[in-house]
């Protein structure tokens, strides 16, 4: 164990821990599904509670499963079996593992239509009305080939970058790809918030109603937070388990955290004051980036035909930096799981979970296509690779990682890594337990029995 341990690699700067894990956590759910929920759910008082939730539930999450990672300096399955000393608490860390297993081959079909809307936009066949692009997206969705040669591509991408390692590979593209997303959304806020009417889409994220607080507000609030900083996939315990024994893992969270929902916050100004310009309803839901947007994008710039193909181009390669950085993360749970457990070289495991998420991700997008009479119960293969991972599987590792960590791990083992051995304050380590012990675990359980309409 200790030659496996001291093998291991580690990030080398305090910049790329920060950047790699902000990576995980900033994916689709932040620029993607945070626009449409706020949209959904009054704008700024979303905003408001959403930020509550993610000080109270996502951050204590977060820094749980750090514990777990670095004190195990191991995949995740290993590091939780190591601090559960062998009992069935471990099972907690294989469910981890084969959820981020899961994520990545269905998320990589959804990552390989944003390459494809990128080719789209540099071809320049993104142009025509509203019912051109439903059809579009529909025509392309349902592709026996496209969706799948991108699904493979952007799993290609992300081969490359885990076979290098952690330093070299993950922190590398991390310092890069991170810094570019931060830019590309920045030119495209401006570039949005300069349109006619655009105070609009401003004032709907930044003033809040609070006559629209109810259940499903708070409820939507509390999941998006837990979604959006990876948690329960695995992808912070593995991290973690490149952390040093000098990484503050409270304010590296916090740091996390604050990335989160700056890039989140940031999504919604990229796309509101331009949906508000044309007159687009801020509650398009789920088509709102690939049916909705093309389209705000066209009409938003059609005075200035060139700006608008360049603000969808870059809009196009934002979404798919957001989820290459994300779909890093989740391949990485599983390469150090093959690597650490079935004694394979870097190369190779990332190579096998390369191909076995790209055999996942063709059946769930043939399951939209030419498979789409396959279904279990009405629903297709790729809604339940969602369900079941979504709304079963993340819920179910959030909760039980929480009871183990407040109720039953060793309290010293989990106040040393929290305090770094004693050299960092812990002042708020009891309320960090208190959290964990109570807070976070009804937390989940609401979600949990929300998402299954029992709530």
């Amino acid at each position: 164990m200790a030659k496996n341990v001291s093998e291991r690699g580690n990030f080398g700067t305090k910049l790329g821990i920060v950047l790699a894990t902000a990576g995980s956590a900033v994916g689709l759910g932040n620029v993607w599904r945070f626009p449409y929920m706020a949209g959904e759910n009054g704008g700024a008082v979303f905003i408001l509670i959403y930020i509550g939730c993610v000080v109270l539930l996502g951050v204590p999450c977060m820094v749980s499963e750090f514990i777990v990672g670095r004190h195990g300096q191991s995949n995740t399955a290993r590091a939780y079996n190591i601090m559960a000393g062998g009992t069935p608490w471990a099972l907690i860390g294989y469910m981890g593992v084969l959820t981020g297993f899961l994520i990545t081959g269905y998320y990589a079909v959804v990552s390989g239509w944003c390459l494809q809307y990128v080719y789209a936009s540099l071809v320049g066949h993104l142009h025509g009305d509203p019912a051109y692009f439903k059809t579009y997206f529909t025509e392309l969705s349902s592709d026996p080939v496209k969706p799948v040669f991108w699904t493979v591509v952007i799993l290609g991408m992300t081969y490359f970058i885990i076979e290098h390692g952690v330093r070299n590979g993950i922190e590398r593209a991390s310092k890069l790809m991170m810094p570019t997303l931060f830019i590309l959304l920045l030119i495209i806020v401006v570039a949005s918030c300069m349109l006619p009417d655009a105070y609009k889409g401003v004032e709907f994220l930044f003033k809040p109603d609070f006559s629209k607080i109810n259940s499903d507000v708070f409820l939507g609030a509390l999941g998006q937070s837990f979604y959006s900083m990876s948690i329960a996939m695995g992808c912070l315990c593995t991290y973690a388990s490149y952390f040093t024994r000098q990484t503050n893992l409270t304010k590296s969270a916090g740091q996390i955290a604050v990335i989160d929902s700056v890039v989140a916050i940031l999504a919604g100004l990229m796309i509101f004051p331009a949906a508000f310009s044309v007159g687009v309803s801020p509650d398009s839901g789920p088509s709102l980036i690939f049916i909705t947007l093309p389209n705000v994008f066209q009409h938003a710039f059609s005075a200035m035909p060139v700006l608008g193909y360049v603000i969808s181009l870059l809009f196009f390669l934002l979404l798919s930096l957001a989820a290459l950085t994300s779909l890093m993360s989740l391949h990485e749970v599983s390469t150090a799981f093959c690597q650490e457990e079935l004694h394979l070289s870097r190369k190779r495991a990332a190579l096998l979970v390369t191909i076995t998420t790209a055999l996942i991700g063709t059946v769930c997008s043939l399951s939209l296509g030419p498979w789409e009479g396959l279904t279990i119960f009405g629903k297709s293969l790729f809604d339940w690779f969602d369900f079941i991972t979504g709304q079963i599987f993340l819920p179910v590792v959030g909760f039980m990682t929480c009871i183990f960590i407040g109720w039953w791990a060793d309290h010293k083992i989990v106040r040393e890594q929290y305090t770094n051995w004693g050299e960092l304050p812990g002042r708020y380590f009891h309320f960090y337990l208190f959290l964990v012990k109570y807070v976070c675990p009804l937390c989940i359980l609401f979600i949990f029995l929300h998402q299954l309409g029992w709530l």
